[in-house]
């Protein structure tokens, strides 16, 4: 016994809702149901053509907990003028979030909302409308959701803006510090947003570096001859080591030896207290230690340079 099966049709969405606002909206309005099924949403309620200004919102509606969301239908491809209209709505009404319907999605936009659902706090949908028949039957909608918040985007989105906070906070700090009177050596560094800025020590590979994290900071010697030299850099560092109480004879603050075994670099360093993260009131005396540290370090390692067994 065979079974008929019928052949999923589209219809142009002019045939089923002739006017966007007239049609569409007032049938998305007594039909939102249709729009939580598509969505994973609990709207109980929703009111046409709000005022936001000088502008009119398709549709505001209304969650189970009294959230508000703000719908904006556009039975066409999606342009810049009404994503510009998502957003302005949806910070006019204070919403929770802010609904888009349209008929094409343009994968710039796509990539906007994914985008907005990482940077802010609020949630953004983009969701497809078509409109199918089978054979002779009514038309019926299909609402496809192809952007929703979720909670990884939202704590990508954190991870991102605490990055950049990050990179923004050490790039003032770097600009403060090369400004330092004793920061003769990294003066003409250009601050940038990494934990360390280095000048070279006048011999290839190794660098005078400073370094600072959220608490901590320092200044040290940085060997690294390159990815195939481990065993250069690590001879090179057991030169300076053979000098150690020389060396740190010229120095006033405690000395950290780090050999790295079985890593790419070494490095000898002077660790200090107070980072980024330290009041702003406190920078310019962290910073003082820190060019102190790195003078004492470069003199005291300078003889010892200038002896160094080098590969070729």
């Amino acid at each position: 016994m065979s079974t008929s099966i019928g052949k999923l049709l589209r219809v142009h969405l002019r045939e089923v809702w002739r006017h966007e606002a007239y049609d569409f909206t007032q049938w998305l309005q007594e039909n939102i149901d249709i729009l939580n099924e598509a969505l994973d949403l609990e709207l109980v309620s929703a009111e046409r053509e709000q005022a936001a200004g000088a502008f009119s919102i398709d549709l505001v509606a209304e969650s189970s907990d009294g959230e508000t969301y703000v719908v904006e239908n556009q039975l066409e491809k999606s342009n810049h003028d009404h994503l510009g209209k998502v957003i302005t709505y949806l910070t006019a009404m204070k919403a929770r979030g802010a609904i888009w319907i349209v008929s094409e999605p343009r994968q710039e936009h796509i990539n906007a909302m994914a985008w907005l659902n990482e940077a802010s706090n609020a949630d953004f949908y983009l969701a497809k409308v078509e409109a199918v028949r089978i054979g002779d039957s009514p038309a019926a909608p299909l609402l496809t959701l192809i952007v929703g918040p979720s909670v990884e985007a939202k704590e990508a989105g954190r991870a991102k803006q605490e990055l950049a906070e990050r990179y923004d906070i050490r790039k003032q700090w770097w600009s403060q510090l090369v400004t330092q009177p004793g920061a003769k050596l990294h003066a003409h560094i250009t601050p940038g947003q990494y934990s360390w800025i280095g000048a070279s020590s006048g011999v290839r590979g190794l660098g005078f570096n400073y370094v600072v994290t959220k608490t901590d900071c320092g200044a040290e010697l940085y060997i690294d001859r390159g990815k195939t030299c481990e065993e250069e850099n690590e001879a090179i560092f057991d030169q300076l080591y053979h000098s150690k109480d020389k060396i740190e004879a010229g120095i006033s603050f405690p000395v950290s030896w780090q050999r790295l075994d079985g890593r790419r670099a070494c490095r000898i360093r002077i660790e200090l207290p107070g980072g980024y993260r330290s009041p702003d009131a406190d920078w310019p005396e962290i910073q003082q230690r820190m060019t102190e540290a790195m003078t004492q370090l470069e003199a005291a390692l300078k003889p010892a340079l200038k002896g160094l067994r080098l590969g070729s």
